[in-house]
């Protein structure tokens, strides 16, 4: 504790002689008071230094008395910087929050964009096959179309055959034993055949649209027992409810199958 103190006598007292010399110089190079004719000037008081470290020359014993700077002027000094400090601390950290959120928000609007991108190429896709299976069912349809219109043109080549009656009840639809073993002769004899075509008529008692409906009724019975037992195909088989056609008398209630047969070569083949 001496040797700090011995130095820092030291030290004031080698600062403090130049200033003590430098005034003495001054003082010795002023003239006379009675060698000047013009009057002094009136001096204004220096301002007074709230603090011995705010002071620009100190003296001797402001040097022994205060050698070193206080905490309380260290923090006098330095609170405004520190806050300063704390300030823009503040703002860079609020700064990057808000850099953050914005990446944050960039990253899942980036995110939204590209699962809507493959949603929409995923439906792109599926609108492109929908497209090409409609593309493959319109062409399968003008095929068909088109092998229907050649079945319609060569319908006037077909030429009739054989010809099985089938007798019903009044007011019967359901097929009778006697019909059934009718109709597997007649399917027999087609087994293995082409270019055929079995046209199936409805007769039926009674006048108007009942008799018609009636009629029409049993010749679906037929046609259903040719697909279901006989394995038939459905367009291959011709159709008409014809009901009672003889308005004066009354007709029997009974069903029709003829068989036409097409004598070109080509549908031969099919």
């Amino acid at each position: 504790m001496k040797n700090r103190l011995f130095v820092a006598l030291l030290l004031s007292t080698a600062v403090a002689l130049p200033a003590l010399a430098q005034q003495a110089n001054s003082t010795s190079a002023q003239p006379p008071a009675s060698a000047q004719t013009a009057p002094e000037p009136e001096h204004l008081p220096a301002p007074k230094a709230p603090d011995f470290w705010d002071g620009d020359e100190p003296g001797l014993a402001a040097l022994l008395m205060h050698p070193f700077a206080t905490k309380e002027y260290v923090r006098r000094h330095t609170e405004p910087i520190r806050d300063r400090l704390n300030e823009l601390d503040e703002i860079t950290a609020s700064n990057q929050k808000m850099i953050r959120d914005v990446d944050a928000r960039a990253q899942h609007g980036l995110q939204l964009a590209s699962e809507k991108v493959n949603l929409a190429d995923q439906h792109a896709t599926d609108a492109a096959n929908k497209a090409e299976m409609a593309h493959l069912t319109v062409a399968a349809l003008d095929n068909r179309v088109s092998a229907d219109e050649t079945t319609v043109r060569n319908l006037d080549q077909y030429k009739a055959g054989a010809q099985t009656e089938l007798h019903f009840r009044p007011g019967q639809t359901a097929l009778s034993k006697e019909a059934k073993d009718a109709l597997d002769q007649v399917a027999a004899q087609l087994k293995g055949q082409h270019g055929y075509i079995l046209e199936v008529q409805g007769f039926s008692s009674g006048k108007g649209q009942a008799a018609i409906a009636n009629s029409r009724k049993m010749a679906d019975a037929v046609v259903r027992y040719l697909v279901q037992n006989q394995e038939i195909p459905t367009y291959r088989m011709f159709v008409l409810a014809l009901g009672n056609p003889s308005a004066e008398r009354m007709s029997g209630t009974r069903v029709e199958v003829s068989v036409m047969k097409n004598d070109l070569a080509q549908t031969a083949q099919q």
